[in-house]
């Protein structure tokens, strides 16, 4: 089957996406797999994945160590004013540390003074340090710890929209095949009405029956006719909706011929494909929906520390010791240094504290969202379940009630064949038959697609 569906697809890839194929059967099973591994909307949402690693490199790269270079030159009428070269190595430590190596070579005939160094340069070695803002919590480690709740929320959201996705591909492919049992159930009853008609019609050449009957039993086929032309139009159209979800690797549409039809599905079939166990007892904290929210609180946890760390004043210090030797390990001198202090804040934080009461109060709702979320999903999950064993009590019935108008049904026709009753209480005992039939489709197409709102309610792939 899976070799019959890679030449149709294949086919219909070397042919403009239409090539007709007679005789292939498209399992649900290997419907879904097509639509998880090329639908365009599942490789968009696996990009969120990559998006999100990505994130998390860039915001890495804030403590990346850094080379820092500059040189300055004047040249004035003949005179060399100043050259001033500073190189600098840093390295960005988690806390709001930073350790840094420079050297400083200076000259020229017009040097500022505090740029006087020795002839072969200065060389220094020290630290900077935020006492207050930025000590606890900076912006490179709010970034990261922001950027790993975005992986995480970026998985979840992911699910979601691959769920999406499958859910409303499986209803395609369940409408699809009520559509195809309907036209297979008219063809059936079609080819009954024509049978019977050419039975009544040999009676009424023969004198048994009346010419009525025969005019009756042709009205009958042709009621037949028009109910089979209607369902494969139906049949053809969600023939085009399931094409929708059916795509080639290359990002190549696959259109469906109508030759093609759905396989025939049972429950354990739908459960094993979308993976459903209701024996298996619901986490609502496992949902994916739950996990976005969660990672979403957390992302702006950090926002609202990052804030409240802004009310502490700037105070900013460093500390270089300074050496005209290149072995600076072995030449540290507490008199040869540069010290430096900054210390700045603001005298009402109007602005710091906006900021922070926004924050908590985005986090409050989003708190809220989470808490109703739960309810809902649980809710809907519970409700579910419920419908589900409805439908198949239901189910059972309709399936009774379908095979009691068949047994009715064949009673007519045998005292028709006795001459004890008449085509219109055949047809009208097999309209019966018909309209049980397609409430049993239907029920079973509602059942199939409560299984898939389940699916989608529990947020599994």
């Amino acid at each position: 089957m899976k070799k019959n569906l890679l030449l149709f697809c294949i086919l219909l890839y070397a042919n403009a996406f239409s090539q007709s194929i007679n005789d292939l059967e498209l399992s649900f099973e290997e419907y879904i797999s097509y639509v998880k591994q090329f639908h365009p909307i599942v490789k968009q949402a696996n990009l969120k994945l990559e998006e999100g690693e990505y994130n998390l490199l860039k915001a890495r790269g804030s403590f990346d160590p850094k080379i820092e270079a500059n040189y300055d030159r004047k040249d004035f009428k003949n005179k060399d004013y100043y050259n001033l070269f500073n190189a600098t190595f840093k390295v960005p430590t988690w806390y709001g540390v930073e350790l840094k190596a420079n050297f400083e070579n200076n000259d020229g005939q017009y040097l500022n003074p505090q740029n006087n160094v020795p002839d072969d340069g200065l060389f220094s070695a020290g630290i900077s340090a935020s006492l207050g803002q930025g000590l606890i919590i900076n912006e490179r480690m709010a970034t990261l710890q922001k950027a790993k709740y975005f992986i995480e929320q970026n998985k979840a959201e992911r699910t979601l929209t691959v769920n999406k996705v499958l859910y409303d591909a499986s209803i395609a492919y369940f409408e699809w095949l009520q559509a195809y049992n309907e036209q297979k159930m008219y063809s059936r009853f079609l080819e009954n009405a024509k049978t019977r008609y050419n039975g009544v019609r040999k009676s009424v050449l023969a004198g048994d029956k009346p010419g009525i009957d025969s005019l009756e039993a042709n009205i009958n086929i042709n009621n037949r006719k028009l109910s089979l032309e209607q369902s494969s139009i139906k049949f053809l159209k969600n023939t085009l909706k399931v094409s929708n979800f059916l795509w080639l690797d290359s990002g190549v549409p696959i259109e469906i011929n109508s030759s093609v039809t759905p396989a025939q599905l049972s429950e354990n079939t739908v459960n094993q494909v979308l993976n459903l166990n209701q024996d298996i007892e619901f986490e609502i904290d496992n949902h994916p929906k739950l996990n976005a929210l969660n990672n979403k609180i957390k992302s702006l946890d950090v926002d609202a520390k990052l804030k409240a760390n802004k009310l502490l004043p700037k105070v900013d210090v460093q500390y270089n010791f300074i050496t005209e030797n290149q072995d600076i390990s072995n030449s540290y001198s507490l008199n040869n240094y540069k010290l430096g202090l900054n210390v700045s804040f603001p005298l009402f934080l109007r602005k710091e504290r906006g900021n922070l009461k926004l924050t908590k109060l985005k986090i409050d709702a989003s708190k809220f969202e989470r808490l109703n979320t739960g309810i809902a999903i649980t809710n809907k999950v519970e409700a579910l379940k419920k419908e589900l064993d409805s439908y198949i009590t239901q189910i059972e019935l309709i399936d009774a009630v379908v095979k009691d108008y068949n047994t009715l049904l064949n009673a007519e026709e045998r005292k028709f064949s006795f001459g004890e009753s008449s085509v219109f209480l055949i047809n009208y005992r097999e309209s019966s038959l018909i309209d049980a039939e397609l409430k049993a489709l239907k029920l079973k197409n509602m059942f199939y697609k409560t299984k898939v709102k389940l699916f989608e309610a529990l947020g599994n792939i």
